[in-house]
């Protein structure tokens, strides 16, 4: 359990008084009293203040903080301020400072913004890491180590080239292996000696291409070092860890990931995360089915695990294009989605908000004013107020699912560092695709990685399934044998783990599952379209709907076909197949649908599965999940619409833990509201 030293939904977040005078020490710690914050996160970007040079350490102004949250009950989550490293560190040691996809060496500035692979980088965050366990592991305030800060961003220099060429003879064994994974023969790229290996970067393999997507000549390369750059910066990670629980064993460790963050393979990372934490920072417009899957997929990293919504914003961002205000209600109820779907924290980026410098005009809970008689005040003390009410009510409750949708980031890198067949293929928007047309339908969905246990799942969905690892074929072939569903899109099966492409036909080593063979792949312009028609539609289902993007070329090797084109010169070839495998079935869908086709036909899918919604109906807008503790059901009901809506709860009854209410059959259940539905046996 995370919360073991402080058993209730932690409530707090980011505080950081180094960066004020004393005076308002005291006047935050009366506001947190009144808003409820119970934990706060200290230290994050501390370390010039801790360390003005090589030699000096000074926590004073630590030991004083640490003292005076615990003598309010308030609990520290700790970060070892190694986020940025100090203006001193920078002038003496230069091999601290990152070098750029152009091949340019950084100054001194902005965060992320050491190598992961200087020694000096590496020796005195280690140093700050040990020191201040061991100088608090016996603090009462302490809960948990939270490790440098949004880790990210790669580097290019030197000593990244000497790390990578060692983690390629580890991964290999040698030059002649790395030839042949890479298919080096090609352009006469041929390595005779580790030392011709360089980073793949402006100067040598890549470029900015179409749409920001990055470019590369030799895919197999890049792939490795996006798989390099995150693990050095995992070993970063790794050394503070272990520098921590030298002196706190019993201590959990955590550091903030990002959701989907395309530069580090957070299922990599979580294996070394006592607790996952991570980072949520929607716009006004993103969808709400967008940050419940991102909620999913940080839930899916521990097996299910509960996790920490470590930051939000009680109110406006700061750096996105359009920073809009969150609307009365909806901090509220946007924190609640989060413990919907798994967080037994609710903490926020920041308590008080900075008087200078690029956050500023981010939100908190104490704002500028600095006086409690504000909105945003108003409604954070109320939720503090809701979330001491609910107590441990909640805590280590696991969310239960019967769809899987599989995630991988291997496959995210070479999907978008492929050199076709279309720039418009998103690997996160496919996925999110397939997520939101259950959402829709009320029905719960796991996102997990490639290597999870998938007996438990009815239903396992592996969009844009490019990259096939050794192991996964022979994995889904199993569980379909033994009597599940399996659902894998266009441009699947195509290559190996090298991004060498899997010879025989596509979809490769899914071709036996399948039942299919894709001999072409045909790409369309944004402007082109063609058409799904589907065979013998039943309840649900319309004879046809559009499609585009890419649409595979597919002929069937026994799989039924479902649906077939409607247009061009391969109409009246497969475009939606089921193949009967052993007591289950695989479909393939050869084309990128529109919506309205996922929302008609997976949730008939899922029903053919016996997986049912968890309301009865609800209205567009109304979110549905469940979380179980010790046998007892909690039904989370979040209305994101401004307007009232109706929901049927069928036949499940139970009361709302934060009004009392019972509720039965249909309620009306306010806009921007919630409920938490403790159900009836």
């Amino acid at each position: 359990m995370i919360n073991a030293r402080k058993p209730k939904i932690w409530y707090g977040g980011d505080y950081n008084p180094d960066q004020w005078e004393k005076p308002v020490w005291d006047e935050d710690l009366r506001m947190f009293k009144l808003a409820g914050i119970d934990v706060a996160t200290l230290n994050v970007f501390a370390w010039a203040r801790n360390q003005p040079d090589e030699e000096t350490y000074e926590f004073g102004w630590l030991d004083e903080m640490m003292d005076k949250l615990h003598a309010d009950g308030v609990g520290v989550c700790l970060a070892t301020s190694t986020a940025a490293h100090p203006a001193w560190m920078a002038r003496k040691y230069p091999d601290v400072l990152r070098v750029d996809f152009d091949g340019r060496k950084r100054k001194f500035g902005g965060r992320h913004n050491s190598c992961p692979n200087s020694p000096t980088y590496r020796k005195y965050s280690v140093q700050m890491a040990e020191k201040l366990a061991e100088r608090y592991k016996n603090h009462p305030a302490l809960l948990i180590w939270h490790i440098s800060n949004e880790y990210g961003g790669y580097c290019y220099c030197d000593n990244c080239a000497e790390a990578f060429r060692k983690w390629l003879q580890g991964r290999y064994g040698s030059i002649e292996a790395v030839n042949r994974a890479w298919n080096a023969a090609f352009w006469g790229h041929t390595f005779y000696d580790w030392e011709d290996i360089v980073p793949p970067s402006a100067l040598s393999e890549e470029w900015r291409g179409l749409n920001g997507r990055t470019a590369s000549n030799f895919q197999s390369i890049s792939l490795d070092y996006c798989r390099f750059q995150s693990d050095s910066l995992l070993e970063c990670y790794k050394l503070e860890y272990d520098a921590v629980k030298k002196y706190t064993p019993d201590i959990p460790v955590t550091t903030n990931l990002m959701g989907a963050f395309k530069e580090l393979d957070y299922h990599k990372w979580a294996k070394e995360l006592d607790v996952v934490s991570w980072d949520n920072y929607p716009g006004l417009d993103t969808p709400h089915s967008y940050t419940a899957m991102m909620h999913d997929l940080m839930r899916g990293l521990k097996d299910g695990q509960p996790f920490m919504l470590m930051e939000q914003t009680p109110s406006q961002q700061n750096w996105q294009p359009y920073n809009s205000l969150k609307r009365p209600g909806v901090m509220r109820l946007w924190s609640y989605q989060a413990v919907a779907r798994g967080a037994d924290t609710v903490m926020f980026f920041q308590l008080r908000r900075s008087v200078g410098a690029c956050e500023k005009y981010h939100g908190a809970v104490i704002e500028h004013v600095g006086h409690e008689h504000t909105r945003v005040f108003r409604e954070s003390a109320e939720l503090g107020r809701e979330l001491f009410e609910l107590g441990d009510s909640l805590l280590d409750a696991k969310v239960q699912a019967k769809v899987a949708i599989l995630f991988d980031w291997d496959n995210w890198w070479a999907v978008e560092l492929s050199s076709g067949p279309t720039v418009a293929l998103k690997y996160v928007n496919e996925a999110h695709k397939m997520y939101d047309a259950l959402y829709k339908a009320n029905i719960a969905a796991d996102v997990v990685s490639v290597e999870a246990d998938l007996s438990g799942y009815d239903l396992v969905i592996a969009p844009v399934l490019y990259m096939v690892k050794p192991g996964v074929a022979k994995r889904l072939e199993d569980y379909v044998q033994g009597g599940g569903a399996f659902v894998t899109t266009f441009f699947s099966g195509i290559v190996n783990e090298n991004d060498l492409v899997k010879l025989g036909g596509y979809p490769g080593e899914l071709r036996k599952l399948l039942g299919i063979w894709a001999e072409e792949i045909d790409a369309l312009l944004p402007s082109q379209s063609n058409t799904i028609v589907v065979r013998n539609p039943v309840d649900g289902l319309s004879a046809s709907y559009s499609c585009g993007m890419l649409c595979d070329l597919v002929h069937s090797e026994g799989a039924e076909v479902v649906a077939e084109y409607g247009e061009d010169f391969y109409k009246g070839m497969p475009a939606l197949t089921v193949n009967r495998f052993g007591s289950g079935e695989a479909w393939y869908l050869a084309t990128s649908p529109e919506e309205a086709f996922l929302q008609d036909w997976l949730p008939q899918l899922c029903a053919s599965r016996g997986i049912a919604p968890q309301v009865a109906s609800a209205p567009e807008g109304v979110e549905t999940t469940v979380r179980e503790k010790d046998g007892t059901s909690y039904l989370f009901v979040l209305n994101h619409n401004a307007e009232a809506a109706s929901v049927s709860l069928g036949d499940r009854t139970g009361v709302d833990l934060l009004s009392g209410r019972t509720l039965s059959g249909e309620a009306e259940l306010p806009g921007r509201d919630l409920w938490i539905v403790k159900l009836d046996d």
